[in-house]
């Protein structure tokens, strides 16, 4: 599994722990860089493995694709492309391939449905790091008709939950909004600002649901479409942000930086053909997830120095 070491990894690896698998080898970066061809066939080599599940991705919030929009894609082409090729040379059983919320048109209807996914082009901020994952279903579709490489691929919509990414540069909206917040009630702050006009939409799935989804898909799915893994809960990001405020008991006043970019106007996915194909349905409620998540960093914070809750 690439990219086990990581948020949504870490709780990978237990999910496929609990339903019984055997042997997960969770290659480090430092020791493989997966951007080159060389490091990919040695992981492969040196692991054997009978299924890869690709989650290894570089990844950030609307500031982090718009700083670095050529390393995202290329990062992620060929970290992605690569790895399924080789991976199909190597004789692997099956390879999950995980892609994103990003690949979708800017102007989606709304809930995003997979057949949907090639009806216009991804919002102009992460754009890049979007194609270069949808570039890996059409990998996978292909390997699949010409040489019956069974190659799956998944859709998470944003992620959340304890672990995730707190560092203000690189994060996504709800670490930033709570990492803001907190500090806020801690200096006694009275003013937090946010990027945008707070009127766009998002969706949430927590990440121990994410990872179980991603086993289902991995133990029970075998064909060529792709599908979404969400929580079926859309909300606005005014919304969203009055809710961590006063969830930790925030009560100042919220900026909107209206000269930042809103990103996509809005995402919601259709989760059916997840719960259809292979009987995935998320279960954690919005509010437990947000307090999880709240709790995680304000003890990280509370017992770690600030280079490394940035580091995370």
């Amino acid at each position: 599994m690439t990219g086990g070491a990581g948020f949504l990894g870490s709780r990978l690896v237990n999910t496929l722990t609990e339903h019984g698998a055997k042997r997960i080898e969770v290659p480090r970066s430092s020791e493989y860089d997966l951007r080159t061809l060389d490091a990919i066939k040695r992981l492969l080599i040196d692991t054997e493995p009978d299924i890869v599940i690709h989650l290894a991705a570089r990844v950030g919030g609307i500031g982090a694709n718009r700083a670095h929009p050529a390393e995202f894609f290329y990062d992620n082409l060929m970290m992605g492309s690569q790895l399924l090729h080789e991976s199909w040379r190597r004789g692997v059983k099956k390879f999950v391939a995980i892609g994103t919320v990003c690949a979708y048109p800017k102007y989606t209807p709304v809930p995003f449905k997979e057949e949907d996914l090639w009806s216009g082009y991804p919002e102009e901020t992460n754009a890049p790091y979007g194609l270069a994952k949808k570039l890996l279903l059409v990998q996978s579709q292909a390997y699949r008709a010409q040489y019956g490489f069974n190659s799956i691929f998944l859709l998470p919509v944003n992620l959340y939950g304890p672990g995730d990414n707190f560092d203000l540069e690189s994060s996504h909206v709800i670490p930033a909004l709570i990492r803001k917040c907190i500090e806020a009630v801690a200096t006694g702050e009275e003013k937090i600002t946010v990027w945008g006009t707070g009127e766009p939409s998002r969706e949430f799935l927590y990440v121990d649901d994410a990872a179980e989804g991603i086993v289902l898909a991995t133990e029970r799915y075998n064909g060529d479409e792709p599908v979404n893994l969400g929580s079926g809960r859309e909300i606005k990001i005014k919304e969203l942000t009055c809710l961590i405020a006063r969830l930790t008991g925030f009560a100042g006043t919220i900026e909107w930086d209206k000269t930042k970019p809103d990103g996509q106007p809005r995402r919601s996915l259709d989760t059916s053909r997840a719960k259809r194909l292979f009987g995935f349905q998320a279960k954690t409620n919005f509010e437990n997830g947000l307090r999880a998540t709240i709790e995680y960093y304000a003890r990280e914070r509370q017992s770690s120095s600030p280079m490394r809750l940035k580091s995370r």
